[in-house]
């Protein structure tokens, strides 16, 4: 399939996992890709893309800020014109465990890390695709808006659903479209950037471990998701086959719907 040729795509957290999967799915269907990730591993990705005849850049820069999401669409508009697509993907737990144990600095910590770059991001390319009367946002949320262990990540992922539902509603008549995913567990390579700042304590192990049952059993399908079905929905609510879908969050789960 060739739904995305010509399109101009810019994807965050592109560097690994569910977003380098993105990335590289939607540069195979034409499209030309901005890979935007503050790691420099995102430079492999976009050498792999070339290597394979894609058309893509590499943006490098820590999208947790409004300056950083303005430049991204500053330099996907001189590289390639303009923005089609964006696919903000930035996010993920930091921590796992109870409520009581996160400190200030850490719950201000995950918000910053999953919420505000898709505040950003769609606050960032929103003037552009409205001066052009078209554009697609996929955000991608998560299904563990009601999980143990993870409260401020919950309340960052629910913030993203809550945007994607109120913006798709200002957006429709000025012919943006907003959609999101919600992806359950997912069975991804060993992290190369690992979001933990440490070395987790055992008693920090087992609380992770709570988290990943509570996934598994949470599931009809009693398994993770792979990579490709997390990959495969967001390409097409991105895509013209979804041309009819806005302010809805998929969730991408094997029936947790969180």
């Amino acid at each position: 399939m060739n739904r995305f040729t010509g399109k101009v795509v810019a994807v965050t957290a592109a560097a690994q996992g569910i977003g380098e999967g993105v990335a590289r799915a939607m540069a195979a269907e034409g499209a030309h890709v901005v890979l935007a990730d503050r790691s420099p591993l995102v430079t492999a990705v976009h050498e792999a893309i070339t290597a394979e005849g894609g058309e893509a850049r590499a943006f490098q820069a820590d999208l947790e800020s409004y300056a950083a999401a303005r430049e991204l669409v500053a330099y996907t508009v001189a590289e390639f014109g303009h923005v089609d697509i964006l696919v903000n993907l930035v996010g993920g737990t930091i921590w796992r465990k109870p409520y009581e144990h996160y400190g200030e600095e850490e719950i201000e910590a995950e918000i910053r890390r999953s919420l505000f770059p898709t505040l950003w991001g769609c606050r960032a390319v929103l003037p552009h695709m409205i001066e052009r009367g078209r554009g697609v946002i996929v955000n991608v949320s998560s299904n563990a808006t009601r999980s143990v262990n993870r409260v401020p990540y919950a309340a960052a992922k629910g913030g993203v659903n809550a945007i994607t539902a109120s913006l798709a509603f200002e957006a429709a008549a000025k012919g943006v479209r907003v959609c999101a995913t919600a992806p359950g567990g997912t069975e991804a390579p060993p992290r190369r950037i690992p979001r933990h700042p440490g070395t987790m304590t055992a008693q920090e192990e087992i609380w992770h471990q709570e988290t990943v049952d509570q996934t598994t059993e949470g599931t009809f399908l009693k398994r993770y998701g792979t990579m490709a079905e997390q990959v495969a929905p967001i390409l097409f609510l991105a895509s013209d086959d979804a041309s009819y879908i806005t302010g809805t969050t998929l969730p991408v789960a094997g029936g947790d719907l969180g």
